[in-house]
């Protein structure tokens, strides 16, 4: 994803540049004519301008918003995690090595998926291990609640905590499959074009080329959809999400 975003904005980049220079062309040709209409002319461009404003802002607002849900999704884990964990304590003293192990291993599996990314397959394989642990774990937790030695409330406290500590990794996992439809950024591409080529020709009445507002436009607007993307798909380029990671490795630290 590292290389298609950088491949999105170098070639909106490009297109935006040559959409500026057709537009100033076409200016320079229709300069001499008599203008009759500017003032329907400057409402629709405002309108242009101003849809790639919102699209630009929305997309952002949407991208950081996504983020921080995944950043506050990581600290949930960790907890529900670490709250099963302490409650394998109200298991039966023979049950529990088997139990903690089982935690370990699947904490471990847990890190290993976002770990493996940008890795798709690798990452699938772990999180298809990790599933594999949740079900030992739960089944280990359901025939052992009863068993002697288990404390008499061991089922009404240990199951829900493991439900929540897998329900929370499957939300886990399809956060970080939500994105804004792919319509979206095709749409932002051909409207910056667009507006390119309208800044274009108002710049033909420009005595000579200025480059300032020509790159500075590009520009902007290009490194704005570039750290979008960045925001969006956090674990694949710049954005630093991997240090809330932290959370489940102080966790696992903790498992004795």
């Amino acid at each position: 994803m590292e290389y298609l975003a950088v491949i999105y904005a170098v070639a909106l980049l490009i297109a935006m540049l040559a959409c500026l220079e057709s537009g100033r062309r076409y200016g320079l040709k229709k300069k001499d004519e008599p203008d009759t209409d500017t003032a329907g002319k400057k409402i629709v461009e405002g309108a242009f301008f101003g849809l790639l404003s919102l699209l630009i802002a929305f997309s952002f607002a949407g991208a950081v918003s996504r983020f921080d849900q995944r950043r506050a999704l990581i600290i949930a884990e960790s907890n529900n995690i670490g709250t099963a964990y302490l409650r394998v304590d109200l298991m039966s003293p023979d049950v529990q090595p088997r139990m903690r192990e089982l935690f370990r291993n699947y904490l471990d599996a847990r890190l290993a998926v976002y770990s493996a990314l940008p890795n798709l397959e690798a990452a699938r394989q772990e999180l298809a291990r990790s599933i594999n642990l949740q079900n030992q774990i739960w089944s280990l937790a359901v025939a052992s609640t009863q068993v002697p030695g288990s404390h008499p409330d061991c089922g009404k406290f240990l199951l829900p905590a493991i439900n929540s500590m897998i329900e929370i990794s499957n939300t886990r996992t399809w956060a970080a499959l939500s994105h804004p439809p792919v319509i979206i950024y095709v749409l932002l591409f051909l409207i910056a074009l667009i507006c390119s080529f309208i800044a274009g020709n108002s710049l033909a009445n420009a005595k000579s080329r200025s480059w300032l507002h020509v790159l500075g436009f590009a520009l902007l607007t290009c490194a704005s959809v570039y750290v979008i993307l960045q925001i969006e798909y956090p674990r694949v380029g710049f954005i630093d999400i991997e240090k809330y990671d932290q959370a489940l490795i102080d966790v696992r630290k903790s498992m004795k």
